[in-house]
């Protein structure tokens, strides 16, 4: 039986968005349920969607939460009291702190050694900390899936903000940890987020690490990894275009991940937004406005792909001994 890898990268709301349209793309033409993959690995936007997965929400129910329409039977009760994403609240002016380094040990530790700097993490150390707290979003996982950390494999990632490093929840031991706390740590973007503390560490949003975190997946021994990248592009939108110096990083670091799973022996599906769906995202990732037409636009977009391409063969395996939560 094939093994499925399902990555879900950063991108805020449109992310959101991005993913739901080409989630719903790809259950349409290849009957898949994102569901089944083996291991599903979510980074900001992504990890809220690989919770809502993981709660048991079809590709097609969160597709149509995007586009603020009627949810299946099945869809309405799962997500029964849940809003549907609203806007971001500005910060407390009362919480306002001193413009310090959230971490000056690492960003000192990144400027003296700048051959291992990653421009996210040490934007992450410099900006001041966050103060705008995630608990609605915890609370909206934890509403749809409950306690706990779900039964099949899922990697949620983050970085530790007094050192550095990425962490993996659900496959890197943290037992104090549930499903909704490191959604809500995964989705901490430095500077606005207040960071979330697990084990007594500060965690913030693992897309300062990397937009999507694929690489994770290149020891797994997995037949396809299916990437989802909303911050990046499929190619240039405009010489002048504010958005394609971020997005052109964006894409060099997946790059190379892509290469390192290829590498591993795993077949690579890689979904970015093209031109066109990066001009339907403009230049507020937060904007609720605008979720509709991304995730519309991200289907059709996703369902040209899959004709152009071809669908992958995806028939899940359901391996009880694959890792689930954390140990």
């Amino acid at each position: 039986m094939t093994s499925v890898g399902l990555v879900l990268g950063a991108g805020g709301l449109a992310g959101h968005a991005f993913e739901a349209g080409v989630l719903d793309a790809l259950a349409e033409r290849t009957g898949w349920d994102p569901n089944d993959a083996t291991i599903i690995v979510g980074t900001s936007a992504g990890a809220g969607v690989a919770a809502y997965l993981r709660s048991g929400v079809s590709a097609a129910d969160l597709y149509r939460r995007a586009l603020g329409r009627p949810l299946s039977p099945a869809g309405a009760f799962r997500l029964a009291g849940v809003e549907r994403p609203t806007p971001v609240p500005a910060p407390d002016p009362r919480a306002r702190r001193a413009p310090r380094p959230a971490s000056p040990r690492l960003m000192a530790g990144d400027l003296a050694r700048p051959w291992r700097l990653r421009a996210g993490r040490f934007l992450a150390a410099a900006a001041p900390e966050g103060t705008v707290p995630t608990d609605l979003i915890g609370e909206r996982v934890r509403q749809v899936h409950g306690p706990g950390w779900p039964r099949r494999a899922t990697w949620i990632c983050t970085l530790r903000l007094d050192d550095g490093a990425r962490v993996v929840l659900g496959r890197d031991p943290h037992p104090d940890t549930d499903l909704a706390t490191a959604v809500r740590a995964s989705v901490a973007i430095p500077g606005y987020f207040a960071p979330v503390r697990i084990g007594g560490e500060r965690h913030v949003d693992g897309g300062a690490h990397s937009p999507t975190n694929a690489d994770v997946l290149a020891d797994c021994g997995l037949d396809i990894v299916i990437v989802v990248s909303p911050m990046s592009a499929t190619r240039p939108h405009g010489a002048l275009d504010a958005r394609m110096p971020a997005r052109a990083w964006c894409k060099a670091v997946l790059a190379a991940e892509v290469r390192a799973l290829r590498r591993a022996g795993s077949q690579v599906v890689v979904f970015e937004p093209s031109p066109a769906d990066v001009k339907v995202m403009g230049l507020n990732s937060l904007d609720t406005e605008r979720m509709a037409r991304v995730a519309e636009s991200a289907r059709a977009g996703a369902a040209r792909h899959l004709e152009r391409d071809g669908a992958p063969v995806l028939v899940p395996r359901r391996d009880p001994a694959a890792p689930t939560g954390p140990r």
